[in-house]
């Protein structure tokens, strides 16, 4: 009997209708071609068996379905090869997995090729080509409506909440304060938020707003309802979401990067962070709903993409999506469409093609429409803190706001490690074990030490929008209590500080002190918490400080150097709100390390082009300095604190070592799992994937020669290796495992073999034991690899994975390489 060749039919022995499978020359990842062989060769092997049964049963007795049927006359049971009967799982991935980014793409890819092979046939198939391409533009359209309508409800909810903790409105509980007051005829200038319509828990308890005791009822029912929105907040996470927490935007940049996090973009975070975001912002806790608007319009998108099958099989292209909708997070919360999508492209995203960056805008667009459609704030704005400056700026002025770009440098810095490591005191002491007490002691010590100023007991957008502001001849804010100067129209010129100045400044001191201090350990709770308008407000402060300093000092010394020639007596020199502007930037800056977006989004909430400069110079400034003092941003920083399998793009890789260096196994380590493409049983690789728990396994020619053949996943050979059992008769422990093109030949009794070419990786990424890790490293980031096998001379040798990366890079810094958690 003739028996064929190791790989394949033995040489000058070849028959009419079997040849041996080359296949194409070139780095194909796909199955497109081995399709095309099992349709062809496998077809013509059936037709050549049926007509020369005798002579070829007895020279190829592996080719046949079964041979016992075959004989029999019987029903012919058909081997279950993957190629020819794609199994439901494989190509999936398990939790807490990286995807393989390039088999993504090429599955796409071959999707894309068919559809456009059908749309030449029928009539048909080309509207079904064109539906197609359409749905991403569908798709955007309705993550824009979705998103925009949600984050419009946020803004109303919250807003009402908030003035709830303070009073209620008489002609209907659903009026926030300042709706209550609109119709009302008996308002004055100066107590324009007062109106009989709108009363004080001190009021309608005891008829009267004056007094010690209304004022401790009313400083009571603030805690009684901060600390009932915060329960509740916390409550509903615990019991329903715990993916509904923190920001969001760490997980978000890691899902972004290929992990995978089952639940982390569900219907239930959304619901529950939805309406937990409204209660913790309404709490009073120095958190924003920012950061976590990004996490809702992800969740929108993913759940969206589950109603359209080229997004909901494939990882890739739903990451397109999904970095399309972080724009549309960051555009329903600043307003700013085109910053959210730099947003986008500088802060959240991995892999962000030219296609990805023309959706996001249309998505950013969509949803702001929508929004600015719901007006949720009665001001025909898409902010609470939307402001126009009208006075120039001066060259002089870049030497204030270089210094809150240093100021927001250093609080950023000093903001990152001081939450870090309260974070890690909350992870390993008792206190991670008790979330909803550690919030309601937050919110508790937040209510006590904030009611008392005004400045820390109203919203952190309202008070933003305070600091913001430029005074006129109508504000009646603390913030304008200058000395009384004749003004020319509505503005005023620089004018003497009065008593009522005064007080602000020295509340806003201690509002600046208390946020610094109060953000650190509110953010990480257990309760959908956002940095933006944190930080954003302590910039402000900062900002607002200054800048009055600087429109004092230039009223009592409009005679020194620096302002001679642009600020003569009397005249409009320094904007206070252009300083709280621009120290917003600088400290959100330091702390998230964002520059160009955070320029733009910046300009779209002043509507000024002539103060992008002044942003410019104190951003910039306000990396540089916090970069001083360490490179990661926060996002970057609870990422490495969670142990995220992520492969930041910014940090470089400076050390001289080779993949030798990295690979597994090490020279003192058991030597590598791998499989051999033909001489092991099922018995004996389901033993292998037991005993061990990696994600995947090198294929190899034999155990002795190690030539590499591919690699196959964990999870699609288990998968296949049951849906064998169940579905191809005579499976067994003993039957042989193939991977190879053609079987071996087998003894008459043997089981039939097992076929599982079909989910072997013929062409995975490889270096050579040489190869930098700088190299290999770009390497992983620009491909998006989970992992790389080493060889030398063709022998393989071991494999590099992203976690064993991410493990040497920890070693060089001196960082713990167990804290890389995930694989």
């Amino acid at each position: 009997m003739t028996h064929l060749h190791p790989a394949g039919i033995k040489p000058g022995r070849t028959s009419c209708a079997v040849s041996r499978y080359r296949p194409p020359a070139g780095p194909r990842r796909s199955g497109s071609h081995r399709r095309g062989f099992v349709q062809n060769g496998v077809i013509s092997i059936t037709v050549t068996m049926r007509i020369l049964h005798g002579r070829f049963v007895q020279r190829f007795p592996h080719f046949l379905w079964n041979n016992t049927a075959g004989m029999n006359g019987s029903a012919p049971t058909r081997l279950v090869d993957p190629l020819e009967d794609p199994l439901p799982g494989v190509g999936t991935y398990e939790d807490f997995n990286t995807i393989d980014w390039v088999r993504e793409k090429s599955k796409d890819r071959d999707r894309h090729r068919e559809i456009a092979n059908k749309s030449r046939q029928s009539t048909w198939a080309l509207l079904r080509s064109i539906s197609d391409a359409f749905s991403g533009w569908l798709l955007m359209l309705l993550v824009g409506l979705k998103t925009g309508a949600i984050a419009g409800g946020i803004d109303i909810a919250a807003h009402w909440l908030t003035d709830m903790k303070e009073g209620v409105c008489l002609i209907g509980f659903w009026f926030n304060h300042e709706h209550c007051c609109w119709t009302s005829n008996e308002t004055t200038f100066q107590e324009r938020d007062r109106c009989p319509q709108w009363q004080s828990w001190a009021e309608l308890i005891t008829g009267t707003s004056e007094g010690a005791f209304a004022y401790i009822v009313n400083y009571l029912m603030y805690l009684f309802w901060a600390l009932l929105f915060a329960f509740l907040a916390v409550s509903l996470v615990r019991a329903f979401a715990p993916y509904a927490c923190g920001s969001g935007i760490p997980e978000i940049k890691t899902i972004l990067s290929g992990f995978i996090i089952r639940g982390y973009l569900g219907k239930w975070t959304l619901i529950i962070k939805t309406i937990t975001l409204v209660l913790a912002v309404s709490s009073g806790l120095s958190l924003g709903k920012e950061g976590p608007l990004v996490h809702v319009a992800c969740c929108c998108a993913n759940i969206l993409c589950h109603r359209f099958a080229k997004y909901r099989k494939n990882e890739a292209k739903r990451r397109e999506v999904l970095s399309a909708a972080a724009a549309v997070g960051v555009s329903v919360a600043f307003g700013a469409p085109i910053g959210g999508v730099l947003f986008s492209l500088e802060e959240v995203s991995y892999y962000f093609p030219l296609k990805t960056l023309w959706r996001s805008f249309f998505a950013a667009l969509v949803a702001a429409f929508t929004l600015r459609s719901i007006n949720p704030f009665g001001n025909s704005r898409l902010v609470l803190f939307y402001v126009e400056f009208h006075a120039p700026w001066h060259l002089v002025e870049l030497g204030p706001f270089i210094l809150l770009g240093i100021f927001g440098g250093l609080w950023g810095a000093m903001f990152i490690k001081a939450n870090i490591y309260w974070c890690k005191i909350r992870k390993s002491t008792c206190l991670g074990r008790y979330p909803v007490t550690e919030v309601l002691v937050v919110t508790a010590l937040t209510g006590l030490l904030a009611y008392p100023n005004s400045y820390t007991r109203m919203s952190g957008p309202e008070l933003i929008s305070e600091l913001f502001n430029d005074c006129s001849l109508l504000d009646s804010s603390q913030l304008c209590g200058y000395s009384p100067v004749t003004g020319v129209g509505n503005t005023l010129g620089d004018r003497p500080a009065g008593p009522g100045l005064y007080t602000a400044l020295w509340q806003l001191a201690l509002a600046l002190v208390f946020k610094m201090l109060i953000t650190v350990i509110t953010f990480g709770m257990k309760v959908p918490s956002g940095l933006f308008i944190p930080s954003m407000a302590v910039g402000a402060i900062a900002g607002r400080l200054l800048g009055v300093g600087m429109e004092q000092l230039a009223y009592y010394h409009h005679d020194w150097v620096i302002f001679k020639g642009w600020c003569s007596p009397g005249a409009d020199c320094i904007t206070p709100g252009l300083y709280a502007m621009v120290g917003a930037a600088a400290c959100l800056g330091g702390v998230t390390r964002m520059t160009v977006s955070l320029v733009v989004i910046m300009f779209e909430l002043t509507g000024g082009l002539e103060y992008i400069v002044p942003l410019m110079a104190a951003t910039m400034t306000s990396k540089w300095v916090a970069d001083a003092f360490g490179r990661e941003g926060i996002y970057e920083a609870h990422i490495r604190l969670n142990g995220y399998p992520f492969l930041e793009p910014k940090e470089e890789f400076e050390h001289n070592s080779l993949a030798v260096d990295v690979m597994r196994p090490r020279r003192a380590d058991p030597s590598l799992a791998v499989l051999t493409q033909d001489g092991m049983t099922v018995g004996e690789v389901e033993a292998l994937v037991e005993s061990t728990d990696y994600s995947g396994f090198p294929v190899v020619v034999s155990a002795e020669s190690q030539r590499l053949v591919g690699f196959v996943l964990r999870r699609d050979l288990l998968i296949s290796i049951d849906n064998a059992r169940k579905r191809q008769e005579g499976v067994v422990s003993a039957s042989q495992v193939v991977f190879t093109d053609h079987a071996p030949s087998l003894p008459a009794d043997a089981p039939p073999p097992l076929r599982l070419r079909g989910i072997v990786d013929l062409s995975p990424f490889t270096v050579t034991d040489h190869t930098p890790m700088d190299i290999t490293v770009d390497i992983f980031r620009k491909l998006g690899l989970r992992q790389c096998l080493v060889t030398h001379n063709g022998r393989l040798l071991g494999i590099i994975t992203k976690k064993d990366i991410l493990k040497h890079m920890a070693q060089i810094a001196n960082r713990d390489p167990d804290s890389i958690l995930f694989n």
